[in-house]
């Protein structure tokens, strides 16, 4: 967000799988379109997440990159072996035409895009657009959002249209430039209300960048009646985002006078814009195994977890996903590591709250913690003890 006024574009990765996929669009994008690119993705949500995906190999890299444009790429590079002037300072009489000057390239840039996109589809098999909608095709109510947030949101509008609801989910991917139109196509004709979710925050401001550009590109849109439009945020931090919290998202607009800001994820006691959501609502099938284990910073159960999940991902035919939570003291605080592995790829953008398997690897844990917090019912505990087993029920806290 602090770099959207940059002039770089923007293409936004709401997974694993995507962070990789769109970095080779954008690659080869910025090579035609002589715009530089960002392209970007939840840092520690979808930067430090193990998942099972599929790579790009070289053949479909040569495929997406243009030699030529490479070589064309190069030659213009500065050097002294052919001197050009470039950034000198310019005064009043001609930095303004200077910078309008570049208003072509930004133009041509969301067609290049849309080549490299369609190219990248031919070559994998795996298509996106400008703004990707999923839900019921005439949906009354519509959540527009971006990054890894989109894929929680997925599995709450995929569940929701099975049971009759007619709602939908607009993920954002091209976010600068922005194009309007391409917005307003992709969000349903039916659309009586939209929520717009943003993970950051601009005190002051009227509403979050992503939300201000919604309703100006709904604004000019004057083919179509304009819905209900309210802002929210969520997720800084990494704060967490379920399915639970964009079901509380979704219901708010069913309101007839719904809050035009407001908070999901977080009790907000001070300014009380936070939405209430059931967080008893658990969408995770039957059939992903999901397991969480207490470590301590530096005694090897997040490194051995993270050789565990990519086991299974490279050598099963199952999809698996690996997500470690550790704060900044690092080595000597309590480490979770959250595991899932399931015959589907995982949309779950979020951590684990109904576990089949806990491990506890540190016996002092035991009276520290609820390590059964996260456990479903049913579910294996298995308890790393000093002491031989028919010594360890006494040694146990009467909750556990």
């Amino acid at each position: 967000m602090a770099c959207r006024s940059t002039g770089f574009a923007m293409l936004c990765g709401g997974s694993v799988q995507e962070a990789q996929d769109l970095a080779c669009v954008a690659h080869a994008a910025m090579l035609r379109a002589r715009v530089p690119f960002v392209s970007f993705f939840d840092g520690f949500r979808t930067s430090h997440e193990i998942a099972k995906i599929a790579t790009l190999d070289d053949a479909a890299l040569a495929a997406m990159i243009d030699e030529a444009a490479i070589a064309a790429h190069r030659a213009r590079a500065l050097t002294p072996d052919r001197p050009v002037l470039r950034g000198s300072a310019q005064n009043p009489d001609t930095f303004f035409q200077a910078r309008e000057a570049c208003n072509p390239f930004y133009d041509a840039c969301p067609e290049i895009v849309r080549e490299e996109l369609e190219r990248f589809a031919g070559l994998t098999g795996r298509r996106y657009r400008f703004f990707d909608y999923v839900g019921h095709p005439e949906a009354e109510r519509v959540i527009v959002m971006m990054g890894s947030g989109a894929e929680a949101a997925h599995e709450l509008v995929d569940h929701a249209v099975a049971r009759g609801e007619r709602v939908g989910l607009v993920k954002v991917r091209l976010f600068r430039p922005f194009v309007a139109a391409e917005l307003c196509a992709a969000i349903p004709a039916t659309a009586r209300a939209i929520a717009v979710l943003d993970r950051t925050k601009e005190p002051g401001a009227v509403g979050e960048p992503l939300f201000l550009d919604v309703v100006a590109a709904l604004y000019e849109a004057s083919d179509r009646e304009r819905p209900r439009v309210i802002g929210g945020r969520y997720g800084l931090s990494s704060k967490e985002l379920t399915p639970a919290m964009v079901a509380a998202v979704l219901d708010e607009l069913a309101s007839p006078r719904p809050r035009r800001r407001f908070t999901i994820g977080i009790a907000d006691d001070v300014t009380h814009l936070s939405l209430p959501f059931d967080p008893e609502l658990d969408l995770e099938p039957p059939d992903v195994v999901r397991a969480v284990f207490y470590g301590l910073g530096a005694d090897g159960t997040v490194g051995a977890n993270k050789s565990t999940i990519k086991i299974i991902g490279e050598q099963t035919p199952l999809y698996a996903q690996g997500y470690f939570v550790y704060d900044s003291k690092k080595s000597g605080a309590m480490t979770v590591s959250h595991l899932r592995f399931g015959p589907r790829p995982l949309r779950s953008s979020y951590l684990i709250r109904r576990a089949s398997f806990v491990a506890v690897h540190q016996w002092s844990f035991r009276e520290r913690y609820d390590v059964l917090a996260l456990a479903a019912p049913g579910a294996t505990l298995l308890l790393n003890a000093p002491g031989p087993a028919d010594e360890l029920w006494s040694q146990l806290p009467r909750e556990l």
